[in-house]
């Protein structure tokens, strides 16, 4: 199927260029001038006050306001810092954020946004104020010789003034110490006063947080997601900049960090430019690319110039593709919008955090990551799949496209909010994700099916996964255990050991339950969606569902499982109205129980479960797994004793 034409705004395709994608710099700033437009379209008289469509927060609409100002400058503040000295459009911008900002920290002002509090205790009330100090302080840094300088005095103590009051404050322990360190950070640079803040000690934890290879727990609770990409990696390079502090010690230990990190998360991305869609806060899309230009920006990206501009542009022309921000302000959802899998916190203005992805527009032109010629994807070329013991995660590409991820390291169960009484988020409590799929939310998040194994009640509800006790990953095999839990409430006595083999496209997810009494067990596949009912059918102990582009999810009973079946949603799902997950279902009986099951994702225009039923063969014995794959592989793990764990004590991660 031919792609749709490109929207008005953009120049021609460049495939002398850009051989896959067609995009340059030129495409950046069209993108970049049309998403600031739509943002303008809805100014207040001085800006500050500017109002989208879409819902309000808890937070109330000068709050959302002040949002959509702080974060679409982290979108103009790369377009005018990049810009040269004769560029119209980039002086209007620089003119309307310089009135905007201004009007939004004069106090008493009519168009006055509220101020976070002062407290030193977090729990007593932190307002997202002090996360726009931290996104205004980034734009101001980038844009430092083109609007701070051209303040006047008056107007430059305004704005210090606001940033100070935030920068004193004391926040949640994940990210958030990043926030006021930013505050401080800018007004260091310029001189200001900075006395009362905590900048040092505030970076200093969330190093503490470092897992290895470039990845960082957002917190102390073990919790991985592309807050790295978006937040932790591009905040901590803007600190080091603003505090000169890039050539110390610890600035250079970041840089190398920073490095291993692009390395990594390179790989999360598909050919078609789809983004592996796991963790919370996905509205902010681009977002994920600030890491990738920092590292190119610092001379340490570990990617050659032409495959950075083809795994960014990738990105970017793949959401613009899908019809994000083309007629109208991002909204809040992925593709399409879809407030089911946002967070309580975001509001109209939360998805133009996209924009600080968006920081290669500061290079010149003739940088070589616009100029280079070749253009290839660390995804472009083989197959390949590799353990991430840092995180808990495995990684998997296929010539398929599609990237896969196994989840064995991050759950998030410790920031409970809200109505989910367990603490525990679809984003974070699945066994795998993809780059084509989405995990159910809404009513299927209720129900808990896809990409998890569950015991039911009486009533038929779920257990969750909710928090892990241990993790452990040894090369391209993965293993957790978690308690289930309902309600709060543990499952007595019971426990569940998941170990997972990779081959190819195809995962073997092998369940040990511990358990009292007899209880149903269920174990979903992916969920696929289409804006049309997926496709689907079940034979015997298999069963698989084919979804939009022909993502195709299937569940092959290889151990312990007695029935399959099909359940269905409706706008339950980020990637489509309509969604279908392949099940298996059984009984675990009292003591311990064995359960494997064949996972595929793929993409395929028919069903091929004989195929499919012969990749693996499993030999289960007591508690020993044996794993036969059909290109030959084997593997091989005592499920009992694969992840140490103490069922008192229950360590957080044997390998961590």
């Amino acid at each position: 199927m031919a792609p749709p034409p490109s929207p008005a705004f953009l120049p021609p395709d460049d495939r002398n260029l850009s051989p896959f994608t067609g995009w340059g710099r030129e495409h950046w700033l069209a993108t970049a001038d049309h998403w600031l437009g739509q943002v303008r379209r809805y100014s207040s008289a001085e800006g500050a006050m500017t109002r989208l469509p879409g819902r309000v927060t808890g937070d109330g609409v000068r709050r959302e306001c002040m949002e959509t100002v702080g974060r679409s400058f982290l979108l103009t503040a790369p377009r005018i810092a990049g810009a040269a000295d004769s560029d119209p459009v980039a002086d209007e911008h620089l003119e309307w954020y310089s009135r905007a900002l201004l009007a939004g920290t004069r106090p008493g002002g009519a168009e006055e946004w509220p101020r976070g509090v002062t407290c030193r205790t977090p729990l007593a009330g932190v307002t997202n104020s002090i996360v726009e100090a931290a996104n205004i302080a980034f734009g101001l840094h980038l844009t430092r010789e083109r609007l701070w300088d051209n303040l006047t005095r008056p107007e430059q103590r305004q704005l210090a003034d606001w940033l100070l009051h935030h920068a004193r404050a004391e926040v949640w322990q994940n990210n958030w110490q990043l926030f006021p360190a930013m505050a401080e950070g800018f007004l260091r640079s310029v001189g200001e006063d900075v006395t009362g803040t905590t900048g040092r000690r505030n970076v200093a934890r969330v190093e503490s947080w470092y897992l290895g290879d470039g990845w960082y727990t957002d917190g102390p609770e073990h919790s991985i997601d592309y807050y790295n990409a978006w937040a932790i990696h591009p905040y901590l390079w803007a600190w080091y900049r603003m505090n000169d502090a890039v050539h110390t010690p610890d600035g250079e230990r970041h840089l190398q960090r920073l490095s291993e990190f692009v390395a990594s998360h390179s790989r999360f991305f598909a050919r078609d430019g789809s983004v592996l869609h796991v963790g919370r806060s996905l509205t902010y899309r681009t977002a994920v690319l600030a890491s990738l230009w920092c590292a190119e920006l610092s001379g340490v990206n570990p990617l050659t110039p032409g495959t950075t501009r083809r795994l960014a542009s990738g990105v970017l022309s793949r959401f613009t593709e899908k019809g994000v921000g083309v007629d109208g302000p991002l909204s809040l959802g992925w593709y399409d919008p879809f407030e089911p899998m946002c967070q309580a916190y975001s509001g109209f203005g939360s998805p133009y955090l996209a924009g600080i992805g968006f920081l290669g527009l500061v290079l010149p032109a003739e940088a070589p990551a616009w100029t280079a010629v070749e253009e290839e994807q660390p995804t472009d070329g083989a197959a390949f799949q590799a353990g991430m013991p840092e995180t808990g995660w495995l990684l998997s590409a296929q010539d398929d496209g599609i990237v896969r991820l196994v989840n064995h390291g991050s759950d998030h169960a410790w920031l409970s909010v809200g109505d989910d009484v367990d603490g525990d988020d679809p984003h974070y409590a699945k066994f795998a994700y993809s780059t084509h799929t989405a995990p159910g939310t809404a009513q299927a998040w209720a129900d808990d099916v896809d990409s998890h194994f569950a015991l039911l009640d009486d009533d038929g509800n779920a257990s969750r996964r909710s928090a892990l006790r241990a993790t452990r990953v040894e090369g391209d095999v993965a293993g957790s255990v978690h308690l289930p839990q309902l309600n709060r409430r543990l499952f007595d006595g019971c426990a569940v050991t998941t170990v997972s083999f990779l081959d190819g496209p195809y995962e073997v997810r092998a369940h040990l339950v511990q358990s009292p009494q007899v209880y149903r067990v269920r174990e979903g596949g992916f969920a696929v969606a289409a804006p049309v009912p997926p496709t689907s059918a079940v034979e015997g102990k298999s069963a698989w569902a084919r979804g939009a582009d022909e993502v195709t999810a299937a569940v092959v009973g290889l151990h312990g499982w007695d029935e399959a079946a099909i359940v269905e949603h409706s706008g339950a799902n980020a990637m489509g109205e309509r969604s279908a997950t392949p099940v298996l279902l059984g009984r675990c009986g009292a003591g311990l129980s064995a359960f494997v099951t064949l996972h595929v994702l793929t993409k395929a225009s028919d069903g091929h479960l004989d195929a499919w039923a012969s990749a693996a063969e499993v030999d289960v014995d007591d508690t020993t797994v044996r794993v036969r794959w059909a290109s030959g592989r084997s593997a091989e793990c005592d499920l009992a004793t694969f992840v140490p764990w103490d069922h008192h004590t229950g360590p957080r991660a044997a390998n961590l």
